[in-house]
């Protein structure tokens, strides 16, 4: 039986497109048919590529899509930069065409393109990041020959960072989550490797502090990465305490026992609503920060935080949330319709962590430059757009209203902190703020204590310690 033939635009006169036009002729049966072709150098307008015409620029996608009922567009410009190509692709949505793409040169298996190439346009493609390029040899030195463990082993962040450590030369990696399933997944995905890495998988909560010395005991670990955390917004406003005993008593434990033991280096990993915090997750990882630079200024440890914002895919964001309530049939749920975030994909944000590591001295909040911040009711829409329907009209989105502790807005860095380069231009390192540590401990202790005993005045202990958090003082007995 014949394939019904799918009427195809092409984005790209280069050699990538041309080779493209070129393996579809050579391969017949498969059913995607070219008829025109987009190209912004007008040099080449009105020329044929390979038998198909090309049409014009940018400019005239939307109109070829009418002409020619266009039902795919296929981007094939893997060399031009970011911002070029979200351009591109924002003037595609528009239609309501499949879209697909190239991967970047970077990603190439060969040196021309061909149809097994071709993938779908996905949300990273949409946001236009730039590619972050990392010194993987100075990685190399600092990590080779060392045993590292990692909190929150299992998580978004955690499981990651155990994959890009994996890769290099380290002694041994110990992976640390109180969550069984989800260490076990990426326990199972390093041994399919056959990785040369020796690996420790360990349950336990950072909570318990006399499972925390045994661990550090046993395995002497040169590098700590403490991903371990509660970081949902909404619950943990309906749960502060939690947050504070996970949050803050798990850092607290770790930090002292990270000196206790002579760990080289410690890396917390913080975020971008520990900046002016409006609720108390992000109050509770200020505190860590203010932890951190507290006890590297009297311990051998060199201690660093990392600070970013949303990571694309992780467990809770709100893509695969999107994604889900999409395949359901929708409607698609935003907050506010003016409400932006920060966003990056996780392999990118790991990579400029361990970056940070590798250049830390200690005392630093590395700041990671996040780019653009991006409009979530923007994004609801591009995936709709992605999954085949058009929104408003096939799929609708509703807006919720803010959750409890949320911003508009995230910051990614206080306004007294200042901003540091580092050799890397994705990174960044804010100015430390002055804190008087004997009264921060005599309240670091009474927090924990209210923690401990569910007292309700909780969120008003916060705001002693952190004076920018703006939270609700209003008891709760949750």
């Amino acid at each position: 039986m014949t394939q019904k033939l799918v009427n195809t635009l092409l984005i790209g006169a280069g050699e990538a497109g041309m080779e493209l036009l070129q393996d579809l002729a050579r391969h017949p049966e498969n059913p995607i048919h070219v008829h025109c072709v987009i190209d912004d150098d007008r040099d080449k307008w009105g020329i044929d590529l390979c038998g198909v015409p090309v049409v014009g620029g940018r400019g005239h996608i939307l109109p070829s899509v009418k002409r020619y009922g266009i039902g795919t567009i296929i981007l094939a410009i893997p060399s031009a930069d970011t911002r070029d190509k979200k351009e591109i692709l924002n003037i595609c949505q528009q239609t309501n065409c499949l879209l697909k793409t190239l991967p970047s040169l970077s990603q190439f298996v060969d040196p021309f393109a061909n149809i097994r190439l071709v993938r779908d346009v996905n949300i990273e493609d949409l946001l236009g990041r730039s590619p972050t390029t990392i010194d993987l040899s100075q990685i190399a030195r600092h990590v080779e020959g060392k045993t590292i463990l990692v909190t929150g082993g299992g998580g978004s962040i955690g499981s990651e960072l155990c994959r890009q450590l994996a890769s290099f030369d380290i002694k041994k990696l110990v992976i640390f989550d109180i969550y069984e399933n989800s260490v076990y997944d990426i326990q199972q995905e390093l041994l399919a490797r056959a990785s040369s890495v020796p690996l420790e998988t360990l349950i336990g909560s950072v909570r318990d502090e006399v499972r925390l010395a045994a661990v550090l005991k046993k395995y002497q670990p040169n590098i700590i990465f403490h991903a371990a955390a509660h970081k949902h917004v909404p619950l943990m406003e309906a749960s502060p305490h939690e947050a504070i005993k996970n949050n803050v008593l798990g850092t607290w434990n770790l930090a002292r026992l990270a000196n206790d033991y002579g760990v080289k280096n410690f890396v917390l990993i913080s975020t971008d609503k520990a900046v002016n915090p409006t609720n108390i997750m992000g109050a509770s990882k200020r505190i860590c920060e203010m932890l951190i630079q507290s006890f590297n200024q009297h311990s051998e440890t060199e201690f660093a935080a990392v600070r970013f914002g949303n990571v694309l895919g992780s467990n809770g964001s709100v893509v695969p949330l999107f994604q889900k309530q999409i395949e359901s049939g929708g409607p698609v749920t935003v907050t506010h319709p003016e409400v932006t975030r920060f966003f990056m994909t996780i392999p990118e944000a790991v990579s400029l962590v361990l970056s940070a590591e590798a250049s830390a001295k200690g005392g630093e909040i590395f700041v990671l430059d996040m780019g653009e911040p991006v409009k979530i009711a923007n994004m609801a829409r591009q995936l709709i757009r992605l999954s085949g329907y058009v929104p408003d009209k096939d799929m609708a989105i509703v807006y919720s209203g803010l959750r409890p502790g949320e911003k508009l807005y995230e910051e990614l860095l206080m306004s007294e902190e200042g901003l540091n380069k580092t050799d890397n231009e994705k990174i960044y390192v804010a100015a430390p703020i002055v804190f008087d540590e004997k009264a921060f401990y005599r309240q670091l202790n009474d927090l924990v204590r209210l923690a401990h005993d569910e007292q309700s005045n909780i969120r008003a202990a916060l705001m002693e310690i952190v004076p920018t958090y703006t939270g609700s003082k209003a008891d709760t007995k949750n």
